[in-house]
């Protein structure tokens, strides 16, 4: 444990931020999750509206520097090549 006020103040504060950052980031899994479950489903209207605000999450993510940028955008990359596939196997 730190000794001088100004580290454990510090280590308070780092405290907080992890149970933030923990948050946003479960926040974040269930957003995909629920993109992944609308795709094996087979609703795709559902899995687009689902996309949109996974999105939203994982580019907010990025400004508050919780995800690295390319971290999120490969996510981003991926969902949407999935959501891609599936409407192309629907429409064939």
């Amino acid at each position: 444990m730190a000794i001088h006020k100004s580290a454990q103040k510090a280590h308070r504060a780092s405290l907080r931020k992890k149970r933030y950052n923990t948050a946003v980031k479960i926040n974040i899994k269930t957003l995909v999750k629920a993109v992944r479950t609308s795709i094996l489903e087979k609703k795709i209207d559902e899995a687009r509206g689902s996309l949109n605000k996974a999105i939203k999450s994982l580019d907010k993510a990025v400004t508050q520097g919780i995800l690295h940028r390319n971290n999120a955008s490969r996510r981003i990359s991926r969902l949407i090549l999935q959501i891609n596939k599936f409407a192309g196997s629907i429409k064939s």
